[in-house]
């Protein structure tokens, strides 16, 4: 028995008393007390990076738990210890790329360093970037993965849509203020500023499905030099 698969065991409360099963196995008390812990985190991210590949780059529908664990090289059993099910592995995903997102893309693009309209000119070459490397590594433009729920299950898990669209609506919130940096420079005549931020991101959705139905993230580069051109006027 590997070190892994006894610490999977040993770590799932569905499974026989912990204590029992280390005593039986002659393992020290010590192992007893650290690897767990440390098995149980690991195996959580196993299963939620394994997961965001299978969605990103097949489709949540197409993707089973089956796959999932066989991938990560993961029980059922350990999964169902972390997950009730597929829908709540998805809610974990789409925190993660979330967060990646705004870690990489957004951090760089979004500084406040940078002058407004550069920022979303900087927010579309880093995604031009980030779909070049996904479609050198896979073969296929994936796509955003916000955008990819949106698309497949909005009309089928309600939860999935809300989650999907909270997202969206974070990436939003960059675009509001670049806006409003560039209103309050002059860069920018007075607009109607979350509008035209939701515009813009409505705009940035529809060039990667373009891009994806292409296969092409060079349609991201080219068209994506019209983003600074967008704008929804105030009210009179």
């Amino acid at each position: 028995m590997s070190w892994q698969h006894l610490c999977c065991l040993v770590s799932d409360k569905s499974c026989f008393d912990r204590k029992h099963a280390l005593l039986q196995l002659d393992i020290y008390r010590p192992v007893y007390y650290i690897l767990p812990m440390t098995q149980k985190t690991d195996t959580r991210q196993r299963l939620v990076d394994t997961a965001a590949e299978l969605f990103h780059n097949q489709s949540y529908s197409a993707t089973g738990v089956a796959t999932i664990c066989g991938q990560a090289d993961v029980s059922k059993g350990s999964f169902f210890h972390f997950f009730h099910n597929k829908q709540e592995l998805a809610l974990a995903v789409m925190d993660q790329f979330r967060d990646q997102i705004s870690q990489t893309l957004v951090a760089r693009a979004f500084s406040p360093t940078i002058p407004p309209l550069q920022r979303l000119e900087k927010f579309v070459e880093e995604l031009y970037v980030f779909q070049k490397a996904q479609t050198d590594k896979f073969g296929h433009l994936p796509g955003c993965p916000f955008g990819n729920f949106v698309m497949e299950q909005a009309t089928q898990d309600e939860v999935l849509r809300q989650k999907a669209e909270g997202c969206l609506s974070s990436l939003v919130n960059y675009f509001r203020t670049a806006i409003s940096d560039a209103v309050q420079s002059g860069a920018l005549p007075p607009v109607d500023e979350q509008a035209t931020a939701e515009a813009m991101l409505s705009y940035i959705e529809g060039i990667q499905l373009l891009a994806k139905a292409r296969n092409d993230p060079g349609v991201i580069r080219r068209l994506g030099k019209a983003i600074t051109s967008i704008r929804v006027p105030g009210e009179p």
